[in-house]
């Protein structure tokens, strides 16, 4: 495992941890478009050629966004693993969308990503800066398979 790896997963177990901290005590005050923010995956299978594949606990969708108001500056999202999980899980025929909705919660633009048949350890996808048309809030969305494994958004406000 490369120390870069090391360091990711060790991002999202603080992350993850700082979050259920600010949950147990209230939650978050306003959202900015600057955050980030991790989700844990669960155990879950897929199938690969007829393989059962089987992702452990310890995996993670992290997706920051950076920006000031409606304009997004800096937008990705990426899928680490931690502890035991970091030797054993690989991820095959993924994507990573990007969806946006307004503040009544309806999609209103989804970026959606390239499916990589490829197998690797830690997917990531970055896309353009933009400037979206409504305050709301943007998601990332991780699929296998085709099959939705975690979301993650983040409230963009005034």
């Amino acid at each position: 495992m490369s120390t870069a790896q090391r360091v990711r997963g060790l991002a999202a177990v603080v992350c993850t941890a700082a979050l259920t901290a600010l949950g147990v005590l209230g939650g978050a005050g306003p959202g900015h478009a600057s955050a980030t923010g991790t989700t844990p995956l669960g155990t879950f299978d897929y199938d690969l050629r007829g393989a059962n594949v089987r992702v452990p606990t310890g995996c993670f969708l992290t997706h920051t966004i950076k920006g000031s108001g409606k304009r997004i500056t800096t937008q990705f999202a990426g899928v680490d693993c931690a502890g035991l999980a970091v030797t054993f899980t690989q991820f095959c025929n993924w994507r990573i969308d990007f969806a946006y909705a307004d503040s009544d919660n309806r999609t209103y633009r989804t970026s959606r990503g390239a499916t990589h048949h490829e197998c690797i350890g830690n997917p990531l996808r970055k896309v353009a800066p933009q400037t979206l048309p409504k305050y709301g809030k943007a998601c990332a969305k991780f699929y296998v398979n085709g099959k939705l494994r975690g979301v993650q958004c983040h409230y963009i406000t005034r």
